[in-house]
């Protein structure tokens, strides 16, 4: 598959790193510019706040499939939408997921130290849904399909839900859903 990473931090760059080793092609680029028209797949993970910046300055989105690895904290959404992934489908126009905004990424790199693979709550749009738990999979998690974008407003509560608790002494974790018949 070909991707392209708009964000070169803590998220994009070790998503970045792990879909290369899986055999991804994933060109890297920053949220100052670019263009992503010859990816199949753009991965947005900038700051919250970057997000209208890198949807600028970036170009080539029009009907891409988008995954929303971004997380706002405070702030309202733009343009009067209820999350950053709804906002981030109106201006692209493609299928949009919101995904990877709640795992800890300090952790990627020890995904395969545990015994059972950590999920990866993620929402959006059907039409993604093969391409991104492919790449939920690569990157060493258990996709967890959430529902629709509208959605994506609980994925965010739940991100700062999880970040709060790492927050109150347990420091980054993995987390794991599973039905009653798998424990």
């Amino acid at each position: 598959m070909r991707i392209a990473s708009v964000g070169r931090g803590n998220v994009g760059g070790g998503l970045t790193e792990i879909w290369e080793r899986a055999g991804h092609t994933v060109s890297r680029i920053g949220r100052d510019g670019g263009d992503v028209s010859d990816a199949d797949v753009v991965l947005l993970a900038v700051p919250g706040g970057a997000v209208v910046e890198a949807l600028q300055t970036v170009t080539g989105w029009r009907g891409k499939t988008v995954i929303d690895a971004t997380n706002l904290f405070g702030v309202q959404p733009p343009g009067g939408h209820a999350s950053n992934a709804e906002f981030v489908k109106s201006e692209t126009g493609g299928p949009t997921v919101k995904s990877f905004n709640a795992n800890f990424m300090a952790l990627l790199e020890r995904i395969g130290e545990v015994r059972e693979r950590p999920a990866n709550v993620w929402c959006g749009d059907e039409a993604a849904r093969e391409s991104v738990e492919t790449l939920i999979r690569d990157a060493g998690y258990e996709p967890v399909y959430a529902g629709g974008l509208d959605c994506a407003v609980a994925m965010e509560s739940f991100a700062r839900l999880i970040i709060g608790i790492a927050q109150r002494g347990m420091g980054p974790f993995f987390y794991r859903m599973a039905a009653p018949e798998e424990l």
